[in-house]
């Protein structure tokens, strides 16, 4: 025989179920996450002591780069030798195009690598003005807190962009002027600190200083896709972020018809390493709109998801085993109410 529930006790089901499905919408947010954006500060600085690390050869320097970025997201302290080489020899078999082992990883080889070993939203961006290149970068850089690759020196070497300051929110407004960036250069540690190419890790920069560092690419040997253009690595893709438009793209049979410039020295001129990533690059004005979320993969196939999005299908995937038995749940307890509301119960 059935007897009427307690006054209440079909709202009290309801209220339950309705914080358990609140507590797992939150597990399924993600604040965690790299692409969580915190409040608006005036400012973003990325680099923390001890993410920091000397590339170990010449060649070396998107490798160290990969290596930091990795640093900055996983929260590691990673500085070893094998790692930096394992980076490198995964970028070179992406390459673009066939250039020599001393000149080290393109532009498409570098994308690969931060897609594989960071985060999959990295996507190659060819900007026609350091202006609209530099707006676009901290624009990535403040949606995704993630770090931004920009390759300097003509292209000759790789340095990350880890943080800036600006006089809005990038992610609020497109009315906004950047007073300072945060640079990292890998060379640091392997040249001479009094007389070299990279300042000491997280140097702060104005917009005009980094303008005579952050300049157009250029490679003697062979005209690439981005001939002329800043060329930077941006995390695109992530919620409210851009469709990025790919240039056309770049042959992977290509060579370099004369020999490229010799191994650098330290020195004030650019180190020749080369940076590099994915054979598909997004237009400048695709990256500065920042109006979707997709774009075409690396030349080396799918790379595996970084931390970030792992975390994210994860906790996903959690929070829907949990909220569709208590949206059921609370979907009963309604009934209940509603039922004992219409008739006394009878024994």
């Amino acid at each position: 025989m059935f007897r009427r529930p307690p006054p209440g006790l079909g709202r009290f089901v309801l209220a339950v179920a309705l914080a358990f499905a609140a507590i797992a919408g939150v597990a399924m947010s993600p604040a965690g996450s790299a692409s969580a954006i915190s409040g608006w500060t005036g400012g973003v600085d990325l680099y923390r002591a001890g993410t920091f690390t000397t590339q170990q050869t010449w060649l070396w320097c998107t490798a160290a780069d990969v290596q930091i970025a990795r640093n900055i997201v996983d929260h590691a302290a990673d500085h070893t030798r094998a790692a930096q080489q394992r980076y490198f020899d995964f970028m070179r078999a992406h390459n673009s195009y066939a250039i020599p082992v001393k000149d080290g990883v393109d532009p498409g080889g570098w994308t690969a690598g931060l897609r594989r070993y960071v985060d999959s939203r990295y996507r190659l961006v060819a900007s026609q003005s350091f202006d609209a290149a530099l707006r676009s970068a901290v624009t990535s850089l403040r949606r995704t807190s993630l770090p931004v690759g920009i390759t300097v020196a003509h292209g000759n070497h790789a340095w990350l962009l880890t943080g800036f300051t600006a006089t809005a929110d990038p992610t609020e407004t497109g009315r906004f002027t950047i007073t300072s960036v945060r640079v990292v250069g890998p060379l640091w540690g392997l040249q001479s600190t009094s007389y070299g190419y990279d300042m000491r890790p997280d140097t702060k920069l104005t917009p005009t200083q980094l303008k005579t560092f952050f300049t157009p690419w250029h490679y003697a040997g062979v005209r690439m896709a981005w001939e002329g253009d800043w060329v930077s690595i941006q995390p695109l893709g992530s919620s409210g972020s851009p469709t990025a438009s790919p240039t056309p793209k770049p042959n992977a049979t290509a060579r370099p018809t004369r020999a490229p410039a010799a191994q650098p020295s330290p020195s004030l001129t650019a180190p020749t390493a080369w940076p590099g990533p994915s054979s598909t690059a997004p237009t400048d004005q695709a990256a500065a709109n920042l109006t979707a979320a997709s774009a075409p993969g690396d030349g080396g196939g799918s790379p595996t998801a970084g931390p970030a999005s792992r975390a994210s299908a994860t906790s996903a995937g959690w929070g829907l085993a949990v909220i569709v038995p208590l949206v059921a749940i609370g979907a009963l307890g309604l009934a209940i109410a509603a039922r004992s509301r219409r008739r006394p119960g009878r024994p």
